[in-house]
């Protein structure tokens, strides 16, 4: 099944997806933003698939307003929603492939910790996913 997106469509899923890695580097502002930022968003660089065209085309149109985590939290966790109901609606395996680059994104970005992420990733994670399945 072929996908069709436009550029607003494009713009939502990337700001939904590179938002999720955004929000675990804000949220980890006390361990290593910076890693989380890099592991992450190379990983979403490396999906496949339509979504992987999506999100490896360079746009300027994704760009979070948000100063406080909470407030990129506003912006990004209806961006994953919104992005996860669209793709569903034209290819529920695109959406599945969506959401498996999503995770695989967060679990890089959580990596950089020694051991178990903090309670603070964690409970980042767990919005990040209810996100995700919410649509």
């Amino acid at each position: 099944m072929s996908i069709t997106l436009t550029d607003q469509d494009k713009n939502t899923l990337r700001t939904a997806a590179y938002g999720a890695v955004a929000l675990l580097a804000a949220a980890d502002a006390a361990g290593s933003p910076h890693k989380a930022a890099t592991r992450g968003s190379i990983a979403l660089y490396s999906a496949t698939g339509p979504v992987g065209h999506v999100l490896a085309e360079k746009s300027k149109g994704v760009k979070l307003n948000g100063k406080s985590v909470a407030a990129i939290a506003d912006e990004v966790l209806p961006a994953l929603t919104e992005g996860m109901g669209l793709l569903r609606k034209q290819d529920p395996a695109e959406a599945d492939n969506f959401r498996s680059a999503v995770i695989v994104a967060v679990e890089a970005a959580t990596v950089a910790h020694k051991g178990a992420p903090s309670p603070t990733l964690a409970e980042m994670t767990r919005k990040i996913t209810g996100a995700l399945d919410a649509a």
